[in-house]
């Protein structure tokens, strides 16, 4: 009598994906239950809206800081270079006011003002860690706290404003939108879906992948690491610029508390999404995961009474520790 168990062919096992993909998606849908059986607002179409709104600025430079991580870097510098760019755009839209009148030129103006703004410091980032041979935290650090220090001093410490006309105008950039659907929504989808297609489809995203999995091991297959980790800074810049140009028709002011700890909500969105802190893995659907919890959970901070809402960065900094502890266990069980 033969054995058919022994020469029947072997079933493939099937494993569950490890915890660094599963735990960003069920700590998601935790977190969508709970405060929906906390608040009955909180699934409302103006409570979505305003929450996916409010993180759009978060996400698309959280796209950026994917790509800069995944590449084995780190930039600390974006919220202080946001602040910046709106104070820059501000100050030049205002300038030009008497000379173009309110109208689409002034605000293609101040858009093309923040664009180039957030390439150049990007790029000064990037080759001051790439030829230079600076570590990226001293220079992103460093660059905290001059892009800081710029907007207080071109503000005189106090605010700056923009015109009331023009307000009035470029409000609809960020109130306005497509079906419903506001236009920083729209543009962090766009932002998203390109990512992707270049993290996980294109030949870009493998360099960068390669790059902050070994220097030397992407050196010797041809990839130019210096060229690619610069990349990824202009990059992150440039997304810099557009977060910025969704967020000032939202108060039409920037002052030195502009975009404070958007540094690390776009860090802790990118680590919590499964992005390794260390570089050589990442995913921008993860990272849109990760801003989505980070902003859940401050939404439901506002809308409840069991935490404090100031702790919000208290709550953001013990989000990225666990998330970084998920990792480590992760490889340490493989």
């Amino acid at each position: 009598m033969t054995d058919t168990a022994a020469t029947a062919p072997a079933r493939p096992s099937r494993r569950l994906p490890p915890m660094s993909v599963l735990g960003p998606v069920l700590a998601l849908i935790i977190l969508i239950a709970v405060g929906a059986m906390l608040n009955p607002n909180f699934l409302s179409y103006a409570n979505i809206s305003n929450v996916l709104s409010r993180s759009a600025f978060i996400g698309i430079i959280a796209v950026g800081m994917t790509f800069v991580i995944t590449a084995g870097g780190l930039d600390l510098s974006v919220g202080s270079m946001a602040a910046f760019i709106a104070g820059l755009m501000i100050l030049v839209m205002n300038a030009a006011l008497p000379s173009l009148g309110v109208g689409l030129p002034v605000i293609l103006l101040g858009i093309a003002t923040a664009l180039v703004a957030g390439l150049v410091a990007g790029l000064i980032n990037g080759l001051l860690i790439t030829r230079a041979g600076i570590e990226a935290f001293i220079v992103t650090l460093g660059a905290m706290g001059i892009y800081r220090s710029l907007v207080t001093w071109l503000a005189d410490g106090g605010t700056l404003s923009l015109a009331f006309e023009l307000r009035t105008f470029y409000r609809p950039v960020y109130y306005g939108g497509i079906m419903g659907v506001s236009w920083p929504i729209i543009v962090f989808i766009a932002v998203v879906i390109l990512g992707e297609i270049f993290m996980s489809r294109g030949v870009f995203g493998r360099h960068v992948a390669a790059t902050g999995a070994s220097l030397e091991v992407a050196h010797y297959s041809n990839v130019n690491t210096n060229r690619v980790r610069l990349i990824t800074y202009v990059v992150l810049g440039l997304l810099v610029g557009v977060a910025t140009i969704m967020y000032v028709p939202r108060l039409g002011s920037a002052s030195s508390t502009t975009g404070l700890l958007w540094e690390l909500e776009a860090i802790a969105a990118v680590i919590i999404g499964g992005t390794v802190l260390k570089g050589g893995f990442g995913r921008v659907w993860g990272t849109v995961i990760g801003v989505l919890i980070l902003s859940l959970i401050e939404n439901i901070l506002n809308l409840t009474d069991l935490v404090s809402p100031y702790l919000n960065g208290a709550v953001q900094g013990v989000i990225i520790i666990l998330a970084v502890i998920l990792q480590r266990e992760g490889k340490t069980g493989k």
